[in-house]
């Protein structure tokens, strides 16, 4: 199954977006403030929107009916798939530079 990586140079918009949304559908206004709580930065629009059609292209969200002028989103059951093995894999490499540190 393809993961993240083929988003390039956009998978980390890509992730934080994936992230935003493992907690329910959000549209993109709530993405931003979400991924700023979460990394102390906002994504502009152009970040954002783009990031978010290249995940649709690749199946890991989908768009759901307009809610007035916004238009949530959510993950698909192929996204949370590539989640989970994505934050997975980074929470080892995580834990392997951590002890390579000495630190806990």
């Amino acid at each position: 199954m393809a993961g993240l990586s083929e988003l390039g140079r956009f998978s980390e918009p890509g992730l934080l977006i994936m992230v935003a949304l493992a907690d329910g559908p959000k549209h993109g206004y709530a993405m931003q403030d979400d991924i700023a709580a979460m990394t102390d930065e906002r994504p502009g629009p152009g970040t954002l929107y783009g990031a978010i059609r290249r995940l649709e292209e690749q199946s890991f969200i989908e768009a759901l009916p307009e809610e007035g002028r916004r238009k949530p989103y959510r993950l698909t059951d192929r996204g949370r798939t590539v989640l989970a093995a994505e934050l997975r894999r980074i929470h080892a490499l995580s834990r392997t530079g951590l002890r390579r540190l000495a630190m806990p």
